[in-house]
């Protein structure tokens, strides 16, 4: 088999969660693309609709599905909706996430709370669950986390304590399950994006001085852009990354090298 043929992922299965838009559809784009079945998990149903029904045109099998993912018993009926539906889960993309730049000082235990549950025990709880579906299948699979370029940095000016706390979690979540699972053939890696400009990013007047302001201190001068963490994710989702688990990908255009 080629290198080429061995990206493809034709009769695969996968999820994505975060996925009716940003950095989670353009992953799902790329799954599609690449000939796997795809569910797009969000709690913004609508939305998740539109996605799923736009990337149909992409011959393959694509559907929503609405689930809060800090809650157990949504993320367990969420697992058994997508096997109802495609019989199996091949490739989990634990992607759904916040932030909230708020400083550490003010930051009250709720607006930390709503952090955590989302970054950190929504991609526990979903990988746990797309875990024991892979275990229970006896296939293995691969399961891909989204940290951030803030677990390794902090983040300047904007204060992001709570985010930057969470990513860095998911890496060493990511690292843990990859060495619990690896006798089951279940991989899992992370990938950490720098500044992306998704389509809320750009359109958030609030956001302008930052964005200038991250260009400034970027060594490319620009932000990211989705279709640049496509590449990526279609690697650790396909066959070629067969010998990869436990690893973090950087992702942000040289950003944390200084």
């Amino acid at each position: 088999m080629s290198i080429l043929e061995r990206f493809r992922l034709n009769g695969k299965v996968a999820f994505v969660t975060g996925g009716a838009r940003g950095i989670g559809k353009s992953i799902a784009t790329a799954l599609t693309e690449a000939g796997a079945d795809v569910a797009i998990v969000d709690i913004d149903l609508e939305e998740s609709k539109k996605t799923a029904l736009e990337l149909q045109a992409n011959g393959t099998r694509v559907t929503a599905v609405k689930a809060d993912l800090t809650k157990p018993n949504d993320v367990d009926q969420t697992i058994a909706t997508i096997v109802k539906e495609f019989g199996k889960i091949d490739i989990a993309f634990c992607n759904a996430g916040i932030c909230l730049n708020v400083p550490a000082s003010d930051m009250t235990y709720e607006q930390w709370q709503k952090v955590i549950s989302i970054n950190l025990t929504g991609v526990f709880l979903t990988a746990q669950a797309a875990g024991k579906q892979m275990i229970r299948q006896g296939t293995g699979g691969s399961i891909i986390n989204t940290a951030s370029m803030s677990a390794h940095i902090v983040n300047v000016p904007q204060p992001q304590c709570s985010y930057n706390a969470s990513k860095a979690g998911v890496i060493q979540l990511t690292k843990s399950l990859a060495i619990e699972w690896a006798d089951k053939n279940i991989r899992v890696n992370s990938i950490s994006p720098g500044y992306i400009g998704t389509e809320l990013t750009l359109n958030s007047p609030s956001l302008i001085p930052l964005i200038e302001k991250w260009n400034e201190m970027a060594p490319l001068h620009r932000l990211g852009k989705p279709e640049e963490l496509q590449g990526i994710a279609l690697y650790l989702a396909s066959d070629v990354s067969s010998f990869t688990t436990g690893s973090d990908f950087i992702i942000d255009g040289a950003f944390t090298c200084f």
